[in-house]
């Protein structure tokens, strides 16, 4: 019950208050770290990373254990949770960008762009920047909000970072190059596996209206498995094909990294995405939050009372 009460109130707290400055954030506190160790550790060889992958899941996990000696489990896992969880700053950034194609500022909403996606922005028009941000709020409802919570439910404050630490050495060094396909590889994979499950609760969820309507809910399910299958990430094309279908829009296609190409495939159904697209997807991520939170609060206080009446 601890850590039900405790994944809530953190969600509550990510709605509420957001994030602390990036100079006070456990998180950019981390990224740093392991950058110093990296620079140690490197080289070219999936042990290498093992080893540095090994050393970030432990501080993350080490840090909730310490969290939790020091201020028990209920406050831990909402202290974790709340730092884990980036629902806010994530709706904040993609609000930003909306705002700005509304208000005709294309070459300023491809500037604040950098702030979600690492795909090259020159020369994006405005639906290839919408585009880009319902992406980045599908994924991130995972990455951002969901498996944080999931895995905070599981295991507490100590679940809850080092999950948070597999997210971001997944951002510093999962990447397909020269650098680090076999240094980031086991940080990737980790990554990969830890949202696996997360992933797909939270695209049936989103999904949840639209299976709900009727007999062709078989059918909706293979289609967002077919589509998502063309995506290069086995968690992340399942919740952009599940928002694209609940949208009613087309995502994916093809991006440009640098000199490299990446093709997506199409997935969802309809027009392409459009400037008022993005508040209608931040919408969904922040129905998805509050339902989340209100189910652990009911489900807390039903524990709660029943441990009472069986005194």
């Amino acid at each position: 019950m601890s850590r039900t009460a405790g994944v809530a109130i953190g969600l509550v707290a990510d709605r509420y208050l957001g994030e602390p400055p990036t100079r006070w954030h456990p998180t950019a506190w981390f990224g740093t770290l392991m950058g110093q160790i990296e620079s140690r550790l490197y080289a070219d060889r999936r042990r290498n990373g093992v080893a540095y992958c090994a050393l970030g899941v432990a501080l993350g996990a080490g840090s909730g254990l310490l969290i939790r000696r020091l201020s028990g489990a209920t406050a831990a896992t909402a202290i974790a949770t709340g730092l884990t969880v980036a629902g806010r700053m994530l709706d904040d950034e993609a609000a930003r960008i909306g705002e700005r194609l509304h208000a005709g500022d294309l070459n300023g909403a491809q500037a604040a762009l950098r702030s979600l996606v690492g795909r090259s922005r020159e020369g994006l028009d405005e639906a290839a920047v919408s585009r880009a941000v319902i992406e980045s709020v599908a994924e991130n409802t995972v990455d951002a909000v969901t498996a944080a919570a999931f895995w905070g439910l599981l295991g507490g404050a100590p679940a809850a970072l080092a999950y948070r630490a597999i997210n971001t050495m997944d951002a510093m060094v999962g990447h397909h190059n020269s650098r680090y396909e076999n240094f980031g590889w086991a940080s990737a994979r980790l990554d990969d596996l830890v949202n696996a499950l997360p992933a797909r609760i939270s695209a049936l969820w989103v999904l949840g209206s639209r299976l709900a309507q009727g007999p062709r809910r078989t059918e909706l399910l293979t289609l967002v498995h077919q589509q998502a299958a063309a995506h290069p990430s086995p968690n992340g094309g399942l919740i952009e094909a599940a928002y694209a279908h609940r949208l009613g829009i087309t995502l994916g296609g093809t991006n440009q990294y640098g000199e490299s190409e990446e093709h997506r495939g199409l997935i969802g159904h309809g027009p392409a995405a459009a400037p008022e697209d993005i508040a209608r997807s931040i919408a969904v991520r922040r129905l998805i939050t509050r339902q989340m939170a209100v189910a652990l609060l009911v489900f807390a206080l039903a524990h709660q009372c029943r441990g009472r009446r069986r005194r």
